[in-house]
This record gives structure tokens, C-alpha cells and sequence, in this order.
């Protein structure tokens, strides 16, 4: 079962990251250790942006794009509109996505 197992996070690995195609199932520790660490370092950098949102925009991101609430979920937990939530998720996820465009870009 643990070889079977191992197996499968292995091609998991590969296919989610086309750059370790043809590493070898012998080094599975490295990659695996690899990927906690980027998933770790991928939840730091989007702790980061998101405090850089304003609370409202914040907010409804996390729940609806990050928790999985629906938009009118996350309204009536909000005390918001519905309207106000899109709207806010789409300013936040333009902020975000120009905070990590390289500079120099449009």
C-alpha cells in the first residue's frame, strides 16, 4: 500500500510540475519535501497580498475564493449585498493581480 501510495504522489508531483518529469522515483523525499516547502512559501506570498487588500475586498475573497462560500453565502455573512461582494472580489482580484505583475508590464 505505502509503495502504491508513494507511486501515485510521485506522478501527482510530475504532472503538476512539468519541470520534474524525468526525475527518478528514488529521489520521491526530495520531491515531496520540494513541494511542501512551495506550498508553504505559496501560502506565505498570498498571506502578504491579501493583507495589502482593503478588510471588505479581503474578506470576500476569502470566502468565497479561497473558503468555497457561494456569493450569496458570503454576502449574508458579510451583511452586504450580493453586488457588493462580486464587486469586491473583482477590485481585489485586480489589485492583486497588478501587485504581482513585474514591473515594467501592462
Amino acid at each position: 500500500m505505502h509503495a502504491i501510495a508513494r507511486y501515485k504522489l510521485i506522478d501527482y508531483l510530475r504532472r503538476s510540475n512539468p519541470g520534474l518529469g524525468d526525475v527518478p522515483i528514488e529521489h520521491a523525499s526530495e520531491l515531496m519535501a520540494l513541494a511542501d516547502h512551495e506550498e508553504v512559501e505559496s501560502s506565505i506570498d498570498l498571506k502578504r497580498l491579501m493583507a495589502q487588500l482593503p478588510l471588505k475586498m479581503r474578506r470576500a475573497i476569502q470566502q468565497v475564493k479561497l473558503d468555497g462560500l457561494s456569493i450569496a453565502e458570503a454576502a449574508q455573512q458579510s451583511k452586504i449585498s450580493k453586488s457588493a461582494v462580486k464587486i469586491s472580489i473583482h477590485r481585489g482580484m485586480k489589485a492583486l493581480s497588478a501587485a504581482v505583475k513585474p514591473e515594467g508590464k501592462s
